[in-house]
This record gives structure tokens, sequence and C-alpha cells, in this order.
């Protein structure tokens, strides 16, 4: 690919360019996790139930998985500087369509394009720094990425508290997605500034039908599982789940014989890094789950205000914060104990949520911050230690497929725990059968993790 960075590009341009893609990381997260805050306020405004409060955080992460190989792909037969500014562009569109929606239906769909938008942007932003950065800066450059999104990981959910609660201008819940003109905006007028120009290299291959048969698959599989759920297990269900398995079928099937996969088979000939794939399956869509479960029963169930709710688990961030710091030099020594350490932390936190949950929103703020203790330790160990078995040239590749992995797992997390949630008799039981199905997928990861790599990359 041919780069046209500016040689005479000044320390400040460069610093500059890094905060226009931390500035695009930082809305992705916020966009991400903002409506497990708000949904109680977006069904009591719009309707849609059950069914819409699983596919706002759903529907969102389903559209960024299923796309973010192919987002990284077009970047590179297009130029990532065009990529960028499309998915940045589309993304703050689509967000002023989830603020103007007016029926769930619409609400969903817009929620699913942005998404969609947010795949193209999100896997540009290390390949746009590695033309702007020398060599020797590059991993001061990269190490931001941890705090900035950590810190935005605690204000986010209080910034969506606060707007619901302030309703400006009378637009409640929707001032959440409207603020993105801001945001978007800015973003998107300094990238159109800023960001070097790339050709890209058009013999880059795509593999469009291996991303639409994953699309397909994940859709009807997603869809029979919410389906079922809020509207009963009727024919329609089990017919989606149906089909997503036999699109699941061709997919893998696609992946054997496809010239450019979005998975390279010799990936999954690893132990290790199968291993750590089905963990890092089983774990995000735990957690996740969780978090969206503890939002929904601080408002629903012991009647806070969404900026309230907010505060109260703020403390799970902070966990994640402080344990992401601490642990960053750790993993080189440790490796996967590391991640056990983790996990276990995680396990002992949910078990203390699961005996203090009849007690009042107080008494679960200490095990929510060791919850969060907990899931700083494993989130970037998890994927670090993963690939340790791989060759050099797989890493990239593999990158892609576990970050594209880890929003499949929020989507389908999300949908499978809000599933037990909401079938419970009354809202103590709902959280109970959550924390229970969250330690049943927690203790499974403990048996995982001993089949990891003992080390991360170049650690042995």
């Amino acid at each position: 690919m041919l780069i046209r960075a500016s040689p005479e590009t000044t320390t400040g341009g460069r610093w500059a360019v890094l905060a226009v893609v931390l500035a695009a990381a930082v809305l992705d997260l916020l966009d991400a996790t903002i409506t497990n805050l708000a949904a109680p306020a977006i069904t009591a405004d719009l309707g849609g139930g059950q069914a819409l409060v699983q596919w706002l955080g759903a529907g969102y992460a389903l559209a960024l998985g299923v796309l973010l190989v192919t987002g990284g792909r077009l970047g590179d037969r297009y130029g990532r500087r065009r990529v960028f500014l499309t998915g940045l562009t589309g993304f703050t569109l689509a967000s002023i369509a989830c603020g103007l929606a007016g029926d769930p239906g619409t609400l969903i769909a817009a929620r699913i394009v942005q998404g969609a938008f947010g795949a193209l942007m999100i896997p540009q932003g290390y390949g746009i720094l590695a033309a702007t950065f020398p060599r020797d800066q590059l991993g001061k450059a990269y190490s931001l990425f941890a705090p900035a999104l950590g810190a935005s990981s605690v204000a986010g959910p209080v910034l969506g508290g606060f707007l619901i609660q302030a309703d400006l201008l009378g637009l409640g819940w929707r001032a959440m997605f409207l603020i993105n003109i801001v945001l978007g905006g800015g973003a998107l007028l300094a990238a159109v500034r800023l960001l070097p120009a790339d050709d890209g290299d058009r013999n880059t291959a795509v593999d469009a039908p291996g991303a639409a048969l994953l699309g397909v698959a994940l859709l009807g599989l997603l869809y029979g599982l919410i389906d079922g759920s809020a509207g009963g297990w009727s024919a329609r269900p089990f017919l989606c789940l149906a089909g997503g398995l036999a699109f699941a079928g061709l997919f893998c099937l696609r992946q054997r014989t496809a010239r450019n996969p979005l998975i390279e088979p010799s990936l999954l000939r690893h132990r290790g890094f199968t291993a750590g794939l089905v963990l890092g399956v089983v774990f995000f869509a735990a957690v996740s789950g969780l978090l969206y479960v503890l939002a929904l029963f601080l408002q629903t169930g012991l009647g806070y205000s969404p900026l309230r709710a907010a505060l109260h688990l703020t403390p799970v961030a902070l966990g994640i914060v402080v344990a992401s710091v601490a642990c960053h030099r750790l993993v080189t020594r440790l490796g996967r104990v590391l991640i056990a350490i983790g996990l276990g932390v995680t396990l002992l936190g949910a078990l203390w949520l699961l005996a203090v949950v009849p007690g009042g929103a107080w008494a679960l703020v200490p095990p929510v911050f060791v919850v969060g203790l907990g899931l700083g330790t494993c989130f970037g160990t998890v994927f670090d230690v993963t690939m340790g078995d791989l060759e050099r040239h797989q890493a990239g590749s593999a990158g892609g497929v576990l970050s594209a992995t880890q929003q499949l797992a929020n989507a389908a997390g999300a949908a499978a725990v809000t599933t037990v949630y909401f079938h419970a008799a009354t809202q103590d039981l709902a959280v109970t059968h959550s924390l229970l199905v969250v330690i049943a997928a927690t203790l499974t990861c403990c048996g995982l993790v001993w089949l990891l790599p003992r080390r991360p990359q170049n650690h042995h």
C-alpha cells in the first residue's frame, strides 16, 4: 500500500492524528455500551418491551462483529483514510437516525447500521498510526489506547445517565445519540484535515460471500433466541435457529474452500488459539450479559434513575482500569496464570453478588468493583496469551478474528443472559438466575485456560 504521509509532519500533527483515531474508538465504546443504561427509558417511550431491550445492544454488536474483519480488508484495498472517513460519516448519520427513531423497528435498524459503519471505522486506526508515527514512537502511541478507553468506560455511562436525567431540550434518551452530531462531526472535520492519504492496494481480496454467510447465520441464531424468549417458542424462532445453523455450516464450508477466507484455516490448527477463541466467546458473552442485567436490575428492580444506576456501576469500570494498568507488565511473566487469577477474581465477585443481591444497591458496590478487577485482569491478557503459539505472519489475521469474536460474543451474551433474566418470576430471582449462568460460564473458562499457550508471543 502506498502511504502519502507528509515527511514534514510535525510531532504535534502526529499526536493530533492519534487524537482523531482515539476519538473514533471512544465513540464506538460509548455507543456500544450506552444502551445498557438507557434501555428502560427507551422502552418506556417507544414500547417494544423485552425484544427491544435485547436488540439494542445485540444488533450493534452483531453488525460490528460480523463486518470487523471485512472492514480491515476494505481499508487495505481502498485506502485506510477513505474507509475511515466513510465509516465515521456513516456512524454519525446512523447516530442521528437512532436519536430521531419513532418506533422500535427503526431504532433497531439504525443501531445495526451504526454497528456496520463502526466496523469500517475501527480497524483502520492502527494502520493509520503506523503510517503516521516513526517506528520508535509507535509503542508510545498505542499505549495510550488502554487508559483512554478505560476512562471512557467510566465516563460513558455517567454521561449517558446525566443526559437522560437532564432531559436536555426535552430530548430524554435521544440526547445520548444526538450528541454524536457534535462528537462525530468534530472528529470528522479533524479527520478530513489531518489524516494521511493512502491509495490502498486493489489486489487485496475481500471475502464478501463469507461475510454475508456469517452475517445471515448469526442473525438467524440471534433472532431465533430473542424472538423465542420474547414472543414464545412457536415455529418461527425454531425455524430461524435452524436456518442460522445451516448458514453457519455453509460459512464453515466457505472458509475451507475460499482463496482468501475471513478466518485463516491454519489458525484453527493451533490448539492454544482454538482454546482461546472458545474461552473468549464464553467469557465475553457472560460478562456482557452480566453488565446488562445489573443495569436493568438497578432501574427496573430497585427503581433507580439512569444517573444513579450509572454511578452504582462506575466501580466496575474503575476496577477494569485499575487492573488493566496493574497487569500490563505482569502478562509477560505470568502468561495464562494471570488469566486464571482474573477468572478467579471474577468468580469471587459473581459469588459475592449472588450473596448480597437481596440486600439493596449499596451492598452491590464492593462485589461490583471486584468483578471489574477480574475483567480488567482478563480483557487484554486473554488475546495476548491466545496468540502466543502463532507465527508472526499470522498475528494480524488472528487479532482481527479475536476482536470480531469479542463483539459477536457481546451480542450473544446480551441476548442469552437477558433471556434468563426476563423469564424469572421476581427481580431478585432474575438476577440470581443470571448470576448462576455467569458463574457456570466462568467455571468453564477456568477449565479452558490451561489449554492456552503458557506465555504471550516472543516470551516463551
